[in-house]
């Protein structure tokens, strides 16, 4: 009997740590495509072609994110700015525009 209390012991032990460690992961995988995507963001705007905006699906393809990945990301920034591209014909939304801000 012994033993078996050992053994539930250890594996709650296991289990919280694995568990933190599992959080720490992810959160480190947030911030990396975040600072991902604001780099990228930032080097286009710097460039000075243009303001630097870019469509969601442009950033899938560049930035190697999931849409998802990259709107969420979006959300958790500070520097980067959401707009909306609209059709001139009908004055609906026709994308989102992604741009980096530095006055966040």
């Amino acid at each position: 009997m012994d033993y078996l209390t050992t053994a539930a012991n250890v594996a709650a032990i296991l289990t919280a740590i694995s568990a933190a460690a599992a959080w720490v992961y992810y959160i480190v995988g947030q911030q990396s495509k975040r600072r991902k995507l604001e780099s990228y963001l930032r080097s286009e705007k710097s460039k000075g072609a243009d303001k630097g905006q870019r469509t969601v699906l442009h950033l899938m393809v560049r930035v190697g994110l999931t849409e998802d990945e990259i709107l969420q990301a979006s959300f958790r920034s500070r520097h980067i700015k959401r707009l909306i591209a609209t059709d001139p014909k009908t004055n609906r939304a026709e994308a989102i525009l992604l741009a980096y801000d530095e006055g966040g």
